[in-house]
């Protein structure tokens, strides 16, 4: 297909290490230009990696007449209004994660005009090793499915990183709960019914800074998980089902330059098969499937309402937090 020209907001460490390489591998990407509220740092950027124009404003990056899609990895309180701005502006949206900091600012993306799409980036739904688990536990290779498992956490305590800033969308429910959320949601193929949270917050920062959750998904479905963002880093997701297990080794980072990995047990725990996949890049698969919706080519099938259930289910697990109950998205 014609390769769809983008444009970056902001020189954010994601879009600048992850998803911008990621995406100048593909032939059908073209990363035309980049923005900054600084001029000089986005000079440096593009010259960095080789893009052809900079922008000095947010604004005159969404005024270029050239630039189809827009990619977004400003912190999660600029997602919403950077969002609508571009789009208002005639460019579709592919918009990091969390899509808002809450459902309710998430809503205001339904004024989007029909023809333009927005989605959240979740670039483990593109991803071949999730792709092959969910197909493998919708097959029945593992038995009724019961339980999936996640363990996510990080370590940063510096009090000028976004993530750590509660008045800006920071915290672990935010930055990585989202996680488990989605590819819960992506096993199953289904909605959680109820959610329980325990959350310890940073006495300093006001954030959650270590979640464990727990999700209803009904007939005996189960999410768990604990995230952190003061802890040992590591992580490891487990799929149970009634006769074997699916464990995906690294399951949301996972290494652009070598074989992603996953492990399938039956009944017997001392016998683990593994298996490689080709190397394979995320962030480039994920910008190749927004452009084949922007080219008319495919469906957008995780688009602004998804977004929405998803910041639901983190609302919900929120409200738990205070209420101490069980709480429904």
């Amino acid at each position: 297909m014609k390769p769809v020209k983008w444009g970056i907001v902001s020189t954010a460490k994601i879009g600048v290490e992850k998803v911008i390489p990621g995406m100048m591998k593909s032939p059908d990407i073209e990363v035309a230009a980049i923005a900054s509220r600084s001029q000089a740092s986005a000079e440096a950027v593009a010259k960095k990696l080789g893009i052809t124009k900079a922008y000095g404003s947010y604004e005159a990056l969404f005024a270029d007449p050239e630039i189809e899609a827009i990619y977004n990895p400003l912190p999660n309180h600029l997602h919403v209004p950077l969002t609508l701005e571009a789009a208002r502006a005639g460019k579709h949206v592919l918009c990091e994660k969390p899509i808002a900091i809450s459902a309710k600012e998430a809503s205001e993306l339904k004024q989007v005009a029909k023809n333009i799409h927005v989605a959240e980036a979740f670039m483990v739904r593109h991803n071949p090793q999730w792709i092959q688990v969910r197909e493998r536990a919708s097959k029945g290779e593992i038995g009724e499915l019961r339980a999936v498992q996640v363990l996510f956490s990080y370590f940063n305590k510096d009090p000028r990183n976004i993530r750590n800033m509660a008045d800006i969308g920071g915290g672990a429910l935010y930055d990585i709960g989202c996680y488990p959320i989605t590819v819960a949601r992506f096993v199953f193929d289904a909605e959680p019914q109820r959610v329980l949270a325990l959350i310890d917050r940073d006495p300093e920062f006001r954030t959650d800074r270590t979640t464990s959750g727990i999700a209803d998904f009904g007939n005996g479905r189960q999410l768990t998980f604990t995230v952190s963002t003061q802890a040992a880093p590591y992580q490891r997701v487990n799929v149970l089902g009634t006769e074997g297990r699916l464990e995906v080794e690294i399951p949301f980072n996972a290494p652009s330059d070598q074989p992603n990995r996953y492990f399938v047990q039956g009944m017997d725990m001392m016998k683990v098969d593994t298996v490689a996949l080709p190397v394979a890049d995320q962030y480039q698969l994920q910008a190749e499937a927004f452009g084949r919706v922007v080219r008319g080519i495919e469906p957008l099938v995780y688009g602004i309402d998804d977004a929405i259930q998803s910041m639901r289910i983190i609302d919900a697990f929120f409200r738990s937090e205070k209420s101490g109950r069980w709480e429904t998205p």
